[in-house]
């Protein structure tokens, strides 16, 4: 199977034609969280491969550290209690990071040409060499994934090690899991996995296991097993969509409605010169002295 591909499908702000020659597999990352034991190495070896490092965090009396993501934390494992019903008190273990969605919200939202690509292969990724530090791309995901920068101002997110990918290897944090709770390949054959799983989740008493692929972005290229079903449990949106008003400002009837705009305020000035005229410095009243 070949993975090597950085084609672009899209990139923000831009009506370039992409590449349309080579023909690319979609790949994708599957998580299945009731194989996860939050050790937390996918933490650790996407901060290795992407050398980045984190502050020493804070304890809010839970297992999560850091709390949150961060410009420098581009995953982060969450643990939650939840009281599920003829299971008793379980204890959900959720590894937080981009879906690279099929039709990204971040990516529809950003005014920056090239500041946001999808690559031919479904990754979507973060040029930060042209991040105009804007925030719409946080606006625009309906997951609250991208984080920026203190220092710079850049938005940063995970990148699916587009990089090892470009080169036919596996994401690092994929390479690093000891429970195979994350399988990286083919849309398909991920898929095809979630199914089987969900199979034997179901044997074993799971009844409500399901896959969390979200259809309201087009499905995405990291999706979940989720033993539960109920995405919410697991802080997830269940109807996961982009924004209304994302998808309104990059509509044509915005740009129209610009468009519009502008011709009427040019009409408007031309109009107005032609009954008042310019403006005489002279005709001004004079000022009251004091």
């Amino acid at each position: 199977m070949a993975l090597e591909s950085l084609d672009i499908r899209r990139r923000s702000a831009s009506q370039t034609s992409p590449p349309d020659v080579r023909k690319h597999t979609e790949v994708a990352k599957l998580i299945d969280i009731s194989r996860c034991i939050g050790c937390k190495a996918c933490q650790v070896a996407c901060m290795e491969w992407n050398d980045v490092r984190d502050d020493v965090g804070v304890l809010d009396g839970t297992y999560n550290n850091p709390i949150d993501l961060t410009d420098r934390s581009w995953t982060v494992m969450r643990f939650y209690e939840e009281e599920i019903a003829e299971k008793g008190l379980q204890w959900l273990i959720v590894k937080d990071g981009c879906l690279h969605c099929a039709d990204p919200g971040c990516l529809k939202a950003c005014p920056a040409p090239g500041a946001i690509v999808q690559y031919s292969n479904g990754i979507v990724d973060f040029k930060q060499d042209n991040c105009i530090g804007c925030g719409y791309c946080q606006t625009g995901c309906p997951f609250n994934i991208p984080r920026y920068g203190v220092t710079d101002g850049k938005a940063y997110k995970c990148t699916l090690c587009s990089d090892r990918v470009g080169v036919g290897l596996e994401p690092a944090c994929i390479k690093t899991c000891p429970t195979q709770a994350l399988s990286f390949g083919t849309k398909e054959d991920m898929i095809d996995i979630a199914n089987a799983r969900l199979v034997d989740l179901k044997e074993r008493g799971f009844e409500k296991a399901a896959v969390y692929d979200p259809p309201g972005v087009g499905g995405t290229h990291v999706f979940y097993v989720m033993p539960h079903g109920d995405p919410a449990l697991y802080r997830m949106p269940r109807d996961a969509s982009i924004s209304p008003l994302v998808a309104l400002w990059r509509s044509g009837f915005a740009r129209t409605l610009g468009v519009l705009t502008m011709v009427s305020v040019a009409v408007a000035g031309f109009f107005h010169w032609m009954k008042v005229g310019p403006v005489d410095p002279d005709a001004r009243p004079p000022r009251e002295e004091e």
